[in-house]
């Protein structure tokens, strides 16, 4: 069948997109699958903030939008003032998927941050939020290597109303500098969201690091690390889909409970959440986009999840950690 996407985007695609699909005999989901759901998400909305005028997919078998909207979501990682724009456009993308909180957070990614500059990415966030409350969800940014600075921001933003912990490369996850913020959270009952890779390997060698990656960058071994010495704690895996190994780094994370991952990322390889969802378990998955909001939403659509696992995976499982410092959505 041949199936036509009209998809007026301005500035970037305006032609049509031809897909030739087979789906004779193909139940639901293999027609999901078979159109590439997860990596053509711009079908999932009818408009978003940088496209004009309308698109329209003739798809006879399945209204994709009636899917989406039917699930609860928590955007479990998203940042605010950085690549799409202010918040406002960041609650349209959310308002078109039926994503009810978006989790944000304004990392500041110099390796030498200053409280000065943290202190200023986090007012971002509280702006955000006072912008829209009850939609945006902030998370504080810091850098350990200011002990002191970082422990009272944690204090003045969860004061006002984040919460839980970004934080980038200024240090390893199981860096010493890294402990004071850990049992922080421990107190708190608070999540701890670090940025995350894992390079591909090859004929047995695997890279650890290259041109584009800050040696300080945490690996799946510098979760472990920090997860066996800080039982008790919790930490958010970033962006699984950010196009590391993924496999690898389900199959090191897959024994450590306080270890969730979230699904976001650009890249939309098949098979990618069912592998998650085989080591890491259905209740250690997050639903996330990092700007990638459709393709965040597809992934999950297009896998072999049952509905009570997309059900956890898309709003549950996050609201789970959050009800245990008493954060939960209602």
């Amino acid at each position: 069948m041949l199936i036509i996407l009209n998809l007026s985007l301005t500035g970037a695609l305006s032609e049509y997109l031809i897909y030739q699909t087979e789906f004779i005999m193909m139940n639901r989901r293999k027609f999901i699958a078979g159109t590439a759901l997860s990596s053509t998400g711009l079908v999932l909305g009818s408009a978003m903030t940088g496209c004009a005028g309308s698109r329209e997919a003739e798809i006879s078998v399945f209204n994709i939008m009636s899917e989406v909207m039917k699930y609860r979501k928590i955007d479990a990682h998203e940042h605010v003032d950085l690549h799409d724009g202010g918040p406002d456009v960041q609650i349209d993308y959310a308002d078109r998927l039926g994503i009810e909180k978006i989790v944000v957070s304004r990392p500041v990614v110099t390796p030498t941050a200053t409280p000065e500059q943290f202190r200023e990415a986090n007012d971002h966030v509280l702006n955000a939020m006072k912008l829209y409350p009850g939609r945006i969800l902030g998370q504080v940014t810091l850098n350990p290597v200011y002990k002191k600075e970082s422990l009272e921001e944690i204090d003045r933003c969860t004061d006002l109303g984040m919460i839980g912990i970004k934080v980038y490369y200024q240090v390893k996850i199981n860096d010493p500098l890294f402990y004071p913020i850990i049992e922080k959270s421990i107190d708190l009952k608070m999540l701890n969201l670090m940025h995350a890779n894992c390079q591909l390997g090859m004929a047995g060698y695997r890279m650890k690091y290259d041109t584009h990656l800050n040696p300080n960058t945490s690996l799946p071994e510098d979760f472990v690390d920090a997860a066996k010495r800080y039982p008790e704690a919790m930490f958010q895996y970033a962006h699984t889909g950010g196009g590391g190994d993924w496999e690898y780094a389900c199959k090191a994370l897959k024994d450590y409970p306080n270890i969730y991952i979230d699904t976001s990322g650009s890249n939309n390889e098949a098979n990618m959440v069912d592998f998650a969802l085989k080591y890491m378990g259905e209740d250690r998955l997050f639903f996330a986009t990092d700007s990638s909001y459709f393709q965040g939403v597809g992934n999950i659509l297009s896998s072999e999840l049952n509905e009570v696992q997309k059900k956890k995976i898309f709003f549950e499982n996050y609201n789970a950690v959050l009800r245990k410092g008493g954060r939960d959505v209602a």
